[in-house]
């Protein structure tokens, strides 16, 4: 039976963080899921459990050798996983696989009907790449989704990013996959990590065409977020998706300590509202919504939450 809108929230979700005062602390998940609360917002959606992925699920993207890397360093809680940004901790392994497992149940849950749209806060970790971790991501739970959907007889995903790093991870990934719909409109790479992500990148091989990269101006503000959403709409639009996957990142809101975009939560409620809309139209309503990065406690709060208050309204 059919519930709506799935929302998944618990403690072994929020463990996905790298401690106190680090930007992705594990402090992220009740920040949202307290101002969703006071907005009533779970009282409109059935909450659901985290689930943690086995590993061989989670090598359908990941390298075997990689992942033995991070169980090893799991269990020493020692050094980085990647040149010095996404350091281990303790039970590193378990927190990622959880990511990943949530993710993909969400998928499932999508696909055999059980829920209408999806959102899951701690998700969307688009830098890590297939052999090795990159920009606080450990395991690319939304390449893990592509390669299961895929496996699940899910032809066309699209991937749209509002994120404000560029989703590299996913891009380079599947750069050459014409079925997979890649939209993402991020700060600039010059100005911003990973530096990737320039207009010109638009897939290669079989899939050029397949992906659309639109950098963004620092200070680039509401206005220029919805001329340029119009452009995906239309790009997904031609392209008939049967799935689509929303990184909805909230350090592309303005007063982020580490971006420099200005958008407001507005802009993430127009997103979700118009990608209701195409998926409706589409994919049977299949949208998954990932949280992706976001840094200011307050924003990523108030983006999520309107987020979410889409996802209720679209699905009533």
């Amino acid at each position: 039976m059919e519930s709506g809108v799935c929302v998944y929230i618990g403690e072994a979700l929020a463990r996905y963080g790298f401690g106190a005062g680090h930007p992705f602390g594990p402090d992220r998940m009740d920040a949202f899921w307290k101002r969703a609360c006071a907005q009533g917002l779970d009282r409109q959606v059935a909450v659901r459990e985290p689930v943690a992925a086995d590993q061989a699920l989670i090598e359908r993207f990941h390298s075997h050798q990689y992942v033995e890397q991070v169980k090893v360093q799991s269990r020493t809680g020692s050094g980085f996983l990647d040149c010095g940004d996404t350091p281990a901790f303790p039970g590193v392994y378990e927190a990622a696989a959880t990511v990943v497992g949530t993710t993909v149940q969400a998928a499932w849950n999508l696909l055999d009907g059980r829920c209408r749209r999806a959102f899951s806060p701690i998700a969307g970790l688009h830098h890590a790449r297939r052999d090795g971790a990159a920009g606080f991501c450990v395991f690319n739970d939304c390449g893990v989704a592509i390669e299961t959907l895929r496996d699940r007889g899910v032809g066309r995903v699209a991937y749209v990013d509002i994120d404000a790093h560029h989703g590299d991870g996913v891009f380079y990934a599947f750069e050459d996959d014409p079925d997979l719909i890649f939209a993402d409109l991020h700060e600039d790479g010059r100005y911003l990590y990973p530096g990737t992500g320039a207009a010109d990148e638009q897939g290669r091989g079989p899939g050029r065409g397949s992906k659309l990269n639109i950098p963004m101006a620092p200070d680039a503000g509401d206005e220029a977020f919805r001329a340029a959403f119009d452009r995906v709409e239309t790009f997904l639009e031609d392209r008939q998706p049967q799935f689509i996957l929303f990184q909805c990142g909230a350090d592309s809101v303005a007063g982020d300590p580490i971006t420099h975009l200005r958008y407001s939560s507005a802009a993430h409620a127009y997103a979700a509202r118009r990608l209701c809309a195409l998926a409706d139209r589409c994919c049977e309503g299949r949208l998954l919504a990932m949280g992706g990065g976001g840094y200011s406690r307050a924003n990523l709060a108030a983006a999520w939450s309107a987020v979410l208050a889409e996802l209720v309204a679209c699905t009533r």
